[in-house]
């Protein structure tokens, strides 16, 4: 599943530097978490670093967005490979 930021969020930016794909992004009222460039940190890290450094807890997995790891791997490679020009 990709990830949301709930209304809990304080924008306290420690967030968005830990987001290997760039999913995170300040959004009108809280920092906001783009579907379609989550993956959970599925080829990165062990564990999703955003949840790993928000002081409140807010980072939760997205029910409108269901991906299993295989999804999620996936779209980690299609990132990856976009990032570097190579599709």
């Amino acid at each position: 599943m990709a990830l949301i930021i709930t209304d809990e969020c304080i924008n306290c930016d420690v967030c968005e530097p830990e987001c290997p794909n760039g999913a995170i992004s300040q959004g009108e009222e809280i920092y906001v978490i783009d579907p379609a460039r989550c993956t959970e940190c599925v080829g990165h890290f062990d564990r999703p670093q955003c949840i790993e450094v928000c002081p409140l807890e807010c980072i939760h997995t997205d029910p409108d967005f269901p991906e299993d790891y295989d999804t999620l791997h996936r779209k980690f490679t299609e990132l990856a490979a976009a990032d570097t020009g190579r599709i």
